[in-house]
């Protein structure tokens, strides 16, 4: 019988797991410790995803794989028991507040002691997310129990001196904190260092953003969760996902609400006639590059020697840059409609007379009948890109009225996966290919390496649009490398273009519009300790990042009028 390769075994996995969670949805539940739930760990298991690194391990707590799940996920989860996973807001006008992860914009609830309450909102990428966290949690949970007592039954000296430390509530001396480490790394199976590491890293996102309970709570509840599980079926696990989420779904409500919303604004400006142009990028690069050097250009703040400096020192007076820009054709929109992304709307025409930083090649146009008006949205999450593009390209109709849009370009700049190279690196999509179908999309790209300074490392070919963040597999990757010759992966690209595709067949788009996709490499997957669990960039994102933006800019605006004046 012939051998699947590991790259066809991964990518069964990811079709399974797929599978399975769509028939979760639809039963409307699934236990990890009933069938479902041990099917889908399989899959994982089978996965083996490089940013959970040890986790197929049993001897080991993987750390930083807890430590990118806890970001992701709400404070509390892990001394919750029943998670519901829900398609409208319970509790939008009620007293109870909702509590949101540090490193993803989604709604939590705390619903009582036992159950956390998830508003989806960002479509099946996000079921996929919060399930794939979910089963790595349970994962992880299973090793921390299996330490909590000896082969007598008996609590193990360390897990005693566990509780010890939970009860102190991080009231430690350094002596102290120095042995409750110390034990609590023979419980994981990690070096005394790696534990401190952990521990500083989520005491600090506790202090400043209050986004967790700390390590030693974390690991606390995680074992007492299957503790009690193992003690009373009642207590086991649970995660429902309501009657009427996929169909919620599929009618894109909060998409439709969202695009209906951005459009009103539009008209109302009287910018709807107007050349509109589509950034998908964050609310400060745009903001930063085309009103930073305005707001701040005095005496006291001059442009320093490196544009990438500049910008990076832009971060510590963003409240002033907002007030600023707000007098010149600045409008934020914050989200009204519950698809957590926040848009604004730049006149360009308002931008005559300021002074633009002197490295930058932007020109500021002189007609208001032209001026073209640049439509920031913030970050799409997966399959919900396509449904605020396919929402936000149609006519706008209301009162029997219909108004069209003079959608001129679109350009995606994000961050993503790379596969060739390293950090910090430049990816422009030539295609995009879905992980685990047969769909793929070719684009005429127009950006190019050449748009890009020789000193910054830049690719051009096929991005993976993948299932999520945490499905990836060293083996299916290097496949995909292989056959596809593709040079990172992203999880939004292709929605996005099957969207755009969509438009241009159904009329809302032009065949001729420019589509421009460019990424940014924030982490290396297939790299180990080059992963999304590694951490974030800091400043080593900011040239990248304010580079596309610049690239872009410049050709929006490239065929306006040189104006130039300093105030």
């Amino acid at each position: 019988m012939r051998e699947f390769t590991k790259a066809q075994k991964a990518r069964h996995a990811v079709r399974e797991f797929k599978t399975l969670t769509d028939a979760s949805a639809i039963r409307g539940f699934y236990r990890p410790c009933g069938k479902m739930g041990k099917a889908l760990e399989q899959c994982l298991r089978n996965l083996s995803p490089e940013i959970y690194g040890s986790m197929n391990d049993p001897r080991i707590v993987e750390l930083k794989g807890l430590e990118y799940v806890i970001d992701r996920l709400p404070k509390g989860i892990e001394e919750c028991n029943r998670i519901i996973l829900t398609e409208e807001d319970p509790f939008k006008n009620d007293v109870l507040k909702p509590t949101i992860p540090l490193k993803r914009r989604r709604t939590c609830y705390r619903v009582g002691q036992n159950e956390m309450c998830f508003v989806i909102t960002r479509g099946l990428s996000e079921i996929y997310d919060i399930l794939t966290h979910m089963t790595f949690l349970v994962v992880e949970a299973r090793k921390i129990h299996s330490r909590m007592t000896d082969d007598s039954g008996n609590l193990t000296i360390e897990w005693s001196e566990l509780e010890k430390s939970v009860g102190l509530q991080n009231q430690f001396s350094d002596a102290g904190l120095d042995q409750a480490l110390w034990s609590l790394s023979i419980i994981l199976g990690r070096p005394y260092q790696e534990t401190r590491d952990a521990f500083h890293y989520l005491e600090a996102n506790q202090k400043l953003q209050g986004s967790n309970n700390g390590l030693f709570h974390l690991i606390h509840s995680l074992g007492q969760r299957i503790e009690a599980e193992n003690k009373n079926r009642n207590d086991a696990i649970i995660v429902y996902l309501t009657p009427s989420l996929m169909r919620i779904i599929g009618q894109q409500e909060y998409e439709k609400k969202w695009a209906a919303d951005i459009k009103a604004q539009l008209i109302r400006q009287n910018l709807h006639h107007r050349p509109i142009h589509i950034v998908s990028a964050n609310l400060h690069s745009v903001l930063n590059v085309l009103y930073g050097f305005a707001a701040l250009h005095n005496p006291g703040h001059s442009p320093g020697s490196n544009l990438y400096d500049f910008f990076h020192d832009l971060r510590q007076h963003q409240d002033k840059i907002e007030n600023f820009a707000a007098a010149h054709g600045f409008l934020g929109l914050p989200d009204r409609s519950g698809a957590h992304i926040d848009c604004q709307i730049i006149d360009t025409y308002q931008l005559n007379g300021l002074a633009l930083h002197p490295e930058l090649d932007i020109t500021v146009p002189e007609s208001a009948e032209t001026a073209p008006v640049i439509l920031v949205i913030d970050y799409a999450f997966g399959a919900q890109a396509f449904e605020i593009m396919e929402n936000l390209l149609e006519s706008y109709v209301k009162n029997g009225s219909t108004a069209d849009f003079n959608y001129s370009s679109i350009s995606i700049m994000g961050k993503a996966g790379i596969l060739t190279g390293d950090k910090g690196d430049i990816m422009l999509a030539t295609a995009h290919v879905f992980e685990g179908t047969s769909d793929n999309y070719r684009v005429d790209n127009d950006l190019s390496p050449s748009d890009f300074p020789d000193t910054q490392k830049v690719f051009a070919g096929p991005m993976v649009t993948v299932l999520g963040t945490s499905l990836q597999n060293r083996d299916m990757l290097e496949k995909f490398q292989t056959d596809w010759q593709t040079i990172g992966l992203e999880m939004e690209g292709g929605h996005f273009q099957r969207a755009i595709s969509a438009a241009i067949i159904k009329g809302n788009a032009r065949e001729d519009m420019p589509i421009r996709y460019a990424y940014y490499a924030s982490d290396n997957p297939i790299k180990t300790g080059s992963t999304l669990a590694a951490g974030a960039m800091g400043k080593e994102g900011v040239k990248p990042t304010y580079l596309i933006t610049k690239v872009i800019l410049e050709k929006i605006l490239s065929n306006c009028r040189v104006l130039k004046s300093i105030q």
